[in-house]
């Protein structure tokens, strides 16, 4: 049976001391640039909030985005906050058919929890 090897930096968190040498770098440069954008973010002034996205307004102009935000799986309540002008029909709602080629009204289909996993444009 073999055992797994133990560094010192791993040691050192173990007990309560940070890292120190070479093999810490990574670790510290990772955190010091975090810290360097959440603090260039405040110095700027900036009302964007790390925890929660901003929603975007209007019909969905940028679609690689929109496929990459369907991939997160989000809740219907999700989509109409990230998209709140495009309209979202859910398998059980009556809707028209009247063609749209704007990208504002969006069929979505859901999987068993409930969650948006695909659809399309009409």
């Amino acid at each position: 049976m073999t055992h797994p090897t133990v560094t010192q930096p791993d040691l050192a968190l173990r007990e309560g001391h940070p890292p120190e040498g070479p093999a810490a770098m990574p670790r510290l440069l990772l955190v010091s640039a975090a810290l360097a954008a959440v603090l260039s973010l405040s110095a700027c002034g900036s009302n964007v909030s790390l925890a929660e996205p901003q929603p975007i307004r209007g019909y969905v102009s940028n679609m690689g985005t929109f496929q990459n935000f369907i991939a997160t799986r989000p809740t219907p309540s999700g989509f109409r906050r990230m998209y709140p002008d495009v309209q979202l029909v859910l398998p059980q709602d009556i809707a028209t058919m009247e063609m749209r080629n704007n990208n504002s009204r969006y069929f979505a289909q859901l999987d068993n929890q409930g969650r948006i996993v695909g659809g399309s444009f009409r």
